[in-house]
């Protein structure tokens, strides 16, 4: 199983410590899975113009080789002006419609404010199944009051990441088996 956790912001800090926390998680939990870490602020990508995926180069080329790639995909976004970044936005524009497809994709979000906690089910998920993910309910606001000098303070977040992780494996395996079952009920 190839597992993407996207850290969808080139600035900030906050969702790159849950992304942290979410990869030793992931480790814990199976450390056979083949796990990547794609943190925008640290790739040198490229508006998206409309042309094929494909033919991107450089981290734009690789970031989409590698989300078109996985088998399963965490995303974290802050919300910044109650909105995804435009980092992210930028990564789902350089993508097929049918780019998640047969992808399980979990979501956090960080924030200053509760006040933005639904900002990830009106702005983030119906690109999501536009996109043809298999999303993976709840996901997990992670708010200012969550952290502490670049850790996460919150007992309640940490369980709730932790189960993240492991709602996002046991979906991408049990419609992995599906998916075999009933290709093999084809015979060839």
């Amino acid at each position: 199983m190839k597992l993407i956790l996207l850290s969808g912001s080139n600035v900030g800090t906050k969702t790159r410590t849950v992304i942290d926390h979410l990869a030793e998680a992931v480790a814990a939990y199976d450390s056979t899975i083949e796990l990547s870490v794609i943190d925008l602020a640290e790739a040198d990508m490229v508006f998206a113009d409309g042309r094929n995926f494909t033919e991107y180069t450089g981290d734009t080329g690789r970031v989409a080789r590698e989300l078109m790639d996985a088998d399963a995909i965490i995303i974290g976004t802050p919300i910044f002006q109650a909105s995804i970044p435009a980092a992210l936005k930028n990564v789902f524009d350089l993508l097929p419609i049918s780019a998640f497809l047969d992808k399980v994709v979990g979501v956090i979000a960080t924030a200053g404010s509760s006040k933005h906690y639904l900002i990830p089910a009106q702005h983030l998920l119906p690109i999501l199944s536009y996109m043809k993910a298999q999303v993976v309910q709840p996901y997990v606001f992670v708010g200012e009051s969550d952290l502490h000098r670049g850790e996460i303070v919150s007992h309640d977040v940490l369980q709730r990441l932790d189960r993240l992780v492991e709602d996002t494996i046991v979906l991408t395996r049990t419609f992995a088996s599906i998916r075999e079952e009933r290709d093999a009920a084809y015979g060839f």
